[in-house]
C-alpha cells in the first residue's frame, strides 16, 4: 500500500483528501500546519507528499526547497489557491513534481498522483545499482556517487539522470524532457531543460565543458552515452 502525507491546513479540505485517498486504498497521514508536516516529510517513509503553499508556521515553499536540500526526493504535488504563473513555477523550480491549483477535482488529483507514483518507480526493473564512467547510481536508495563520494542532487536533476539511463543512445528533445520528465506542457521555457541539465554535468562529468556521457546534438537535443 502506497502512503501518501498530506500537509494541508484547511480542516475541510484535509477530512475529504483523507477520505477520498483511503478509499483508493492509499495509506494516509496528515498534518495541519507546516512544522510537523515537515518533520513527518523530513523522516521519510512516505511515497508521496500533498503540499499546501499557504500554511502556518512554515510553509510549502520553505518546506519542500527544505526537503530536497535534505537530499529527500520523495514526489512532491503542490497544492494552491494562487493563479500566479510565478507561485507555479517557483515551486517547480525548488524540487516540487507537480502542482494543482484550487478549487480541482478528485479524478484529475488522483491522475496526478497516479502518474508521478509510476514515474517514481525504479528506472531499471530488477536492477537496483547503475554505473557508467566513475559514477554509480542506487536505484533503490536513489543516491548518485562519484569514485565513491555521494553526490548531491535535486530531485528534479536526479529523474534526468534517471531518464537519461532509461533512454541511453536515444536522442531526447527539450519537448520530450519536459513532456516525459515534468508531465505536462506548461513549464516556462525548454531553457530551464538546459539549464538542469548543466548542472548535472558540472557534478557528473570530469570536464563539463567537453561531457563524455551527457551530449548535446546540435538542432535536437541530448544524448546519454555509458
Amino acid at each position: 500500500m502506497k502512503k501518501i502525507l498530506i500537509i494541508e491546513d484547511d480542516p475541510a479540505l484535509l477530512t475529504g483528501l483523507t477520505e477520498s485517498l483511503s478509499k483508493e486504498q492509499y495509506a494516509v497521514t496528515k498534518a495541519e500546519e507546516g512544522e510537523k508536516g515537515y518533520s513527518l516529510a523530513s523522516a521519510g517513509g512516505f511515497d508521496l507528499v500533498l503540499l499546501d503553499i499557504i500554511l502556518p508556521l512554515k510553509d510549502g515553499f520553505d518546506i519542500c526547497r527544505d526537503l530536497r536540500k535534505e537530499g529527500i526526493n520523495t514526489p512532491i504535488i503542490m497544492l494552491t489557491s494562487k493563479t500566479d504563473e510565478v507561485d507555479k513555477i517557483v515551486g517547480l523550480e525548488i524540487g516540487a513534481d507537480d502542482y494543482i491549483t484550487k478549487p480541482f477535482s478528485l479524478k484529475e488529483l488522483l491522475a496526478r498522483i497516479k502518474a508521478l507514483l509510476r514515474r517514481a518507480e525504479p528506472a531499471l526493473p530488477g536492477v537496483e545499482e547503475y554505473s557508467f564512467g566513475n559514477i554509480k547510481m542506487n536505484l533503490k536508495k536513489m543516491e548518485v556517487e562519484k569514485t565513491g563520494k555521494l553526490i548531491r542532487l535535486s530531485a528534479t536533476e536526479y529523474k534526468i539522470l534517471k531518464y537519461f539511463v532509461e533512454h541511453e543512445g536515444e536522442v531526447i528533445t527539450r519537448d520530450k524532457f519536459l513532456d516525459d520528465v515534468w508531465g505536462y506542457d506548461a513549464f516556462p521555457t525548454t531553457r530551464t531543460v538546459d539549464n538542469y541539465i548543466l548542472s548535472i554535468r558540472k557534478k557528473i562529468e570530469d570536464d563539463p565543458s567537453s561531457p563524455e556521457h551527457i551530449v548535446t546534438i546540435h538542432t535536437a537535443g541530448y544524448k546519454f552515452i555509458r
